[in-house]
């Protein structure tokens, strides 16, 4: 049995290393809608080897009681043919997630020839199941058990969430309304469309009747994520120039929360988005018709850190020498480049966006479901806001508003600092805010890129209240406690005002 325990031991570290790198940390799988076939097979798997961590651990079968870890076994096989399936299908998977499929396949054929001459010989006894012992196996795998079979209904409620979140998705349109204006039938081109505010901005172009066209670095997850009437293109090369494209939103660009910013990570957050904005302008170039506008995604950071709290609109200067600054002014500047070829070119500063599936709000609910809901350096750092629908909601104004050019500050016309957002949090939450962390630990941790943090920008949506765009969340308490409830009752919300405009 030694043998048969290290096998299940290296099978079981192998697949949390897969699970936590590949399934978690790259694909983000509890986040997409369009994984749920796959996390349902996780979670049928992963209940799998629970019962089997359990069963080696305590049980000895024999007689006919073999049939039933042998079934488990074998279902197991069948279940895990359907995941590479699946995975072939909806994702592009890289080398590393390849070769470890290969390790675990080879490890669990392994198994399989230990362990199929054992059942076989306990087949031909008297039938029973007898609880034994193996000194500290019994001890581990009854652990491992325990940890796995909690791991699968982790799965599986998040394929209950997401099922949830795709009904309120598809409700969207109710509250988007029917209306047909702007652009009309246009044609609209979106680069990160399989990103946070991405992903919920093509679903509003398709309700709203748009032909929506995304680049995407793999076709096959975009395709999985956003649906077979998106056409998705890993090139932009690949668009014939006789193409039609009315409008351009640019949302790529590597995510600047993660590593810390050190050389080589501010290069690839720079090269990210820079590359990608010259082969749009390269696209617009060589189209027979041109886009009428162009919507980049910049950010508040543009305005670096303030020497004040004072309000910030449009006007407001970027901070030379700050890296988040000067990150936001040259992909602002390649974006304005576009004006010389006609284009209205509008750049979006967005704050901190909030929604359901990605973002921060699910990292930072969570902490606050655990009581972990953190006043940060004092908090009195203004901290700019703005819910998804919002974010969504001020693209599709900037796409179909000509009066708007030039950059866009896309936050709540509530102004909060971190503190006031800290305890809205946990309000909504339902738990007691008593946590507060100085400034230096978060300094030694994350480095320069703290300041997202530590610092903010009291940043104001001037252009857009003055274009007459009206905000659905324009206050951080009711839409905390909104997005803080369960989805199954988080229905669309009636329209105000110019926020019901379709793209």
């Amino acid at each position: 049995m030694t043998m048969i325990f290290i096998l299940l031991t290296v099978q079981s570290l192998l697949g949390a290393f897969d699970n936590f790198w590949h399934h978690e940390r790259e694909a983000r799988l509890p986040q997409r809608t369009s994984a749920r076939y796959e996390l349902r097979l996780h979670a049928a798997r992963e209940a799998i080897y629970g019962l089997l961590f359990a069963s080696f651990a305590w049980l000895q079968w024999s007689g006919w009681w073999v049939v039933l870890p042998a079934g488990l076994l074998v279902t197991e096989l069948f279940i895990t043919i359907a995941d590479f399936l699946e995975e072939d299908r909806s994702r592009k998977l890289p080398p590393l997630e390849r070769a470890l499929h290969t390790v675990l396949a080879v490890s669990y054929g392994l198994l399989v020839g230990l362990v199929g001459p054992l059942f076989w010989q306990a087949a031909q006894d008297a039938p029973g199941v007898v609880v034994v012992t193996h000194g500290w196996w019994t001890v581990l795998f009854s652990l491992a058990s325990a940890g796995v079979l909690l791991w699968s209904l982790r799965n599986a409620l998040a394929v209950h969430k997401l099922g949830a979140m795709l009904e309120e998705l598809q409700a969207a349109p109710a509250a988007h309304g029917a209306l047909r204006q702007g652009l009309g039938q246009s044609t609209v081109l979106v680069t990160g469309g399989t990103g946070f505010v991405g992903q919920a901005l093509v679903q509003r172009l398709l309700h709203e009747g748009r032909r929506v066209l995304v680049l995407s670095r793999d076709p096959l997850q975009a395709r999985a994520a956003l649906g077979q009437h998106v056409w998705v293109m890993e090139r932009l090369d690949d668009i014939p120039c006789e193409t039609r494209i009315d409008a351009v939103v640019n949302l790529a660009g590597a995510a600047i929360l993660g590593a810390p910013w050190t050389r080589g990570r501010r290069l690839v957050l720079l090269q990210s988005r820079l590359q990608v904005a010259d082969q749009v302008q390269a696209l617009i170039q060589r189209l027979q018709h041109r886009p009428e506008v162009l919507v980049c995604a910049s950010a508040v950071g543009y305005y670096g850190l303030p020497a004040h709290h004072l309000p910030l609109d449009e006007a407001a200067p970027a901070e030379p020498g700050r890296f988040q600054s000067e990150l936001c002014a040259q992909i602002e500047a390649a974006a304005q480049r576009n004006q010389a070829l006609g284009l209205r070119v509008v750049c979006l500063r967005p704050g901190i966006v909030l929604g359901h599936g990605d973002g921060a709000f699910p990292a930072l609910a969570f902490a606050a479901r655990m009581g972990l809901s953190a006043v940060l350096a004092g908090g009195r750092q203004p901290m700019p806001w703005i819910h998804l629908d919002d974010a969504v909601g001020l693209i599709c104004h900037a796409l179909t508003e000509s009066a708007l050019h030039g950059p866009l500050n896309a936050v709540a016309p509530q102004a909060v600092t971190q503190q006031q957002f800290a305890r809205a949090l946990a309000t909504a939450v339902q738990r007691p805010q008593w946590l507060s962390l100085p400034a230096w630990p978060l300094k030694l941790a994350l480095g320069e890129m703290s300041e997202l943090l530590l610092s903010g920008q009291n940043v104001v949506p001037a252009a857009a209240l003055r274009s007459g765009y009206r905000f659905r969340h324009p206050f951080l308490a009711p839409a905390l406690v909104r997005l803080s409830a369960p989805l199954r009752h988080a229905g669309p919300q009636p329209e105000t005002g110019n926020s019901a405009a379709s793209c």
